[in-house]
């Protein structure tokens, strides 16, 4: 048991995967930093400070009647509320987090060299064939260079 649970640990796929869980961390915390300190600062100027955490409809009044001030407050009295702020946050932060994910991959994407093609399409049935092949494999045809 131990000799079949070493050997699927050790898998190439495994061992990837676990790279992969430590680099996604890490870049999750290059992400989160870039949201938190380069984006939401002027985001925030560009709102005036908005803060939208306080917006919420009582569904149900609590031990002690409102109004309530704050998402907290009503937490406090026992009140049952609709917090629609908050999700609002979630939700912009979502949209920022995506964009800034998209961003990295996009720059990411672009630093990386093209790939050379292995394939090329035979001219006359269409099917793929190795590039440096100088006859199809499929229809038997010739094929020039180029």
């Amino acid at each position: 048991m131990w000799k079949e649970f070493k050997e699927f640990a050790m898998r190439g796929n495994v061992v990837d995967m676990a790279v992969g869980i430590i680099i996604g961390a890490a870049f999750g915390g290059i992400v989160k930093s870039l949201v938190s300190d380069i984006l939401m600062p002027p985001l925030g100027l560009l709102l005036s400070n908005a803060d939208f955490s306080d917006f919420f409809l009582v569904l149900k009044q609590g031990a002690e009647a409102g109004p309530y001030p704050t998402v907290a407050a009503a937490a406090k009295a026992g009140a049952v509320t609709l917090n629609l702020g908050l999700f609002l946050n979630v939700l912009i932060n979502f949209f920022i987090v995506a964009f800034a994910v998209f961003l990295l991959v996009r720059g990411v994407n672009r630093l990386q060299k093209p790939k050379e093609a292995k394939t090329r399409d035979c001219p006359y049935c269409l099917m793929a064939v190795p590039v440096k092949a100088i006859r199809c494999g499929h229809c038997t045809a010739e094929i020039k260079e180029g």
